[in-house]
């Protein structure tokens, strides 16, 4: 039986499920949170698309000129995350929702798809090898972090100039982040934690507007770390890793950048 895909509206939002975290009996903070983000989303032409079921395979997307990312342009789609997980892998569903993506923004007229890559493959990112395969290219820098894009007409969007600077003043751990992934609330609550308990100062910096998102000092992908005042990953880090940024501080050889999560590969 070919597989069935669908896409969130107002109406059935309640009742899918988000794929990342599966629903359990018990309100997750994470799930709802992000719920009641896409709620607002929907309207905006924000679309993710999924395996019917209970799996995770999914495509979530935006246009760019309201997608919570400081990318600018015109007339493009902006690929948040393409995520296949578990027992969908190996079944050709990555490579369909891509298509999907590509189909739905033809027709509704786009200029191209544009998505937040790196020189070396990120965690949290979408597998950009992947995206390579139908023809995205890297169109914009942003310190090792690269823009990519499928262009349809020559167009490119870029990274907003606030974006490259990478930098902030405020030297101790700084951490940006919004409600887009339901790992959020409970990552943002053990690592605030974490600091406070070993008197880490430490500042946890919500994104709750498109102003915002758009004005970030970084790239972006629903979060951001800062330490010593320069930009280290987009990575959901932990005390792990908030240790080891410390310990390189002090010994002088640079932030930390965490490894790839093979679970995004495609």
């Amino acid at each position: 039986m070919e597989a069935t895909f669908c896409n969130l509206t107002p109406e059935n939002i309640g009742q899918e499920h988000l794929c990342c975290i599966i629903r359990t009996k018990k309100p997750h903070p994470g799930v709802e949170a992000k719920r009641a983000w896409l709620a607002q989303r929907l309207t905006e032409g924000h679309v993710f698309r999924k395996l019917d079921g209970n799996d995770c395979a999914f495509i979530e997307y935006a246009p760019l000129e309201t997608a919570w990312a400081p990318v600018m342009g015109e007339n493009y789609l902006y690929l948040y995350c393409l995520w296949v997980q578990g027992s969908p892998k190996g079944h050709g569903y990555g490579r369909k929702l891509m298509q999907d993506c590509i189909a739905d923004a033809r027709a509704k007229g786009k200029s191209g798809i544009c998505m937040l890559g790196a020189t070396k493959q990120k965690a949290w990112l979408s597998d950009q090898n992947f995206a390579k395969k139908f023809g995205f290219q890297r169109v914009d820098m942003a310190g090792d972090y690269e823009l990519l894009a499928l262009s349809f007409d020559g167009s490119a969007p870029q990274f907003a100039e606030n974006a490259k600077k990478m930098t902030i003043e405020n030297p101790n751990l700084t951490v940006y982040y919004d409600d887009q992934c339901p790992f959020i609330p409970q990552r943002i609550e053990k690592l605030r934690q974490y600091c406070e308990e070993r008197a880490i100062p430490a500042s946890f910096r919500h994104v709750d507007t498109l102003e915002q998102a758009k004005a970030l000092p970084c790239v972006f992908q629903n979060w951001a770390v800062f330490y010593g005042g320069k930009f280290v990953t987009v990575n959901q880090i932990d005390g792990k890793t908030v240790e080891k940024l410390i310990n390189e501080n002090k010994n002088g050889t640079g932030v930390h950048h965490a490894k790839a999560d093979p679970n995004r590969a495609q």
